[in-house]
């Protein structure tokens, strides 16, 4: 059996917390981090199952970035970083 290998990123929106694969450009919530990350893989494996029985999923993983090595499926992409910055909205309409 293969695995694939994804990056989860953790927001929260007052009390909601969110799960985002950047990858697969995935999300879901829930009233916790676990909870979220409960329901995103949930949503992985759903939208999984409908692309598998549509025949479209090994052209979303590609074009996602990702390549099979061995028995791990795993995105070329990577995170390097992330910053915050301020910008100027003067002269913003």
């Amino acid at each position: 059996m293969k695995t694939l290998k994804i990056t989860i990123e953790f927001w929260r929106e007052g009390c909601v917390y969110l799960a985002r694969s950047p990858e697969l450009d995935m999300v879901a919530q829930g009233d916790s981090i676990e909870k979220a990350k409960k329901n995103l893989l949930e949503v992985i494996e759903i939208q999984f199952e409908e692309m598998k029985e549509l025949g479209t999923l090994d052209e979303f993983l590609l074009e996602a970035g990702y390549k099979s090595k061995d028995e791990i499926v795993e995105s070329e992409k990577g995170i390097i970083g992330f910053d915050k910055s301020f910008v100027a909205l003067e002269h913003v309409a």
